[in-house]
């Protein structure tokens, strides 16, 4: 091979590799964070909770840069947009709880930035970094073997909820007002405490987010490898917690 060939082709690997998909992806998340983090969060009632683990604490089911992105870019987003979309409206005094549940008198810019701001609190709740995975205990395994038949029936229901969504949306286990337990899966942000037609009601104890800004960047368009991976860290600790509390009402 003549010397200028030699040159012209590492030079040509090298831009490559610069500007491979992979490469490229980087940089755009890169920039996502940077604007995130330098845009100031809108003042308002409402406020980012702190991850309570490490971005790294879920891997290997759960990335760290996806929980980086998800908390640190989304769930700011959600929180920020939701503070100015009630500013200066009657609905900055309310409660997360109350604009849930007036969720079908609301503009779309509270429904939707409410129902990811309540979501997303839930969500990192619900994932344990140490212990999670395994079943639960205590009235909430009692509740699901009576109410599915099995552990094992329900896991197969709420993965079918979850899988099966159409586009972007959440997969949930909740307790309705009678006291049962039932699956159900909704659109974007919405959630069972929304007032919306279409939406079984009911307490959320259980919640899945399979938008697919939360497991693309690892599982690419493969949402069943995901919902595999999530059952290694769930916190049932929590939803058991949850699932007592709803009983109390």
């Amino acid at each position: 091979m003549l010397k200028r060939d030699f040159l012209k082709n590492t030079a040509a690997l090298a831009l490559g590799a610069l500007f491979s998909p992979a490469v490229l992806a980087r940089a755009q998340e890169d920039q996502l964070l940077r604007e995130a983090r330098a845009t100031p969060m809108a003042d308002g009632p409402f406020s980012l909770p702190a991850l309570p683990y490490a971005f790294d604490a879920l891997e290997p089911h759960i990335d760290a840069r996806t929980m980086e992105i998800h908390h640190d870019a989304h769930h700011k987003t959600y929180v920020s947009k939701l503070n100015e979309a009630v500013a200066g409206k009657p609905e900055e005094k309310l409660s997360l709880a109350q604009l849930l549940a007036s969720a079908s008198k609301q503009p779309d810019a509270i429904r939707n930035n409410a129902g990811g701001h309540y979501n997303h609190s839930m969500f990192w709740q619900l994932l344990a970094p140490k212990g999670g995975g395994g079943q639960p205990g205590g009235a909430l395994a009692a509740a699901i073997t009576k109410d599915f038949g099995s552990f094992e029936k329900f896991k197969e229901e709420f993965t079918k909820a979850a899988t099966s969504r159409f586009g972007s949306g959440w997969a949930w286990l909740s307790r309705d007002k009678g006291g049962k337990l039932f699956i159900s899966s909704t659109p974007n942000q919405d959630n069972p405490l929304m007032d919306l037609p279409g939406i079984q009601h009911g307490t959320p104890v259980l919640g899945l987010d399979v938008w697919e800004h939360a497991y693309y960047l690892k599982y690419q368009n493969k949402r069943p490898d995901y919902v595999a991976a999530f059952w290694n860290v769930v916190n049932w600790k929590e939803a058991e917690q949850r699932f007592d509390q709803a009983k109390k009402g």
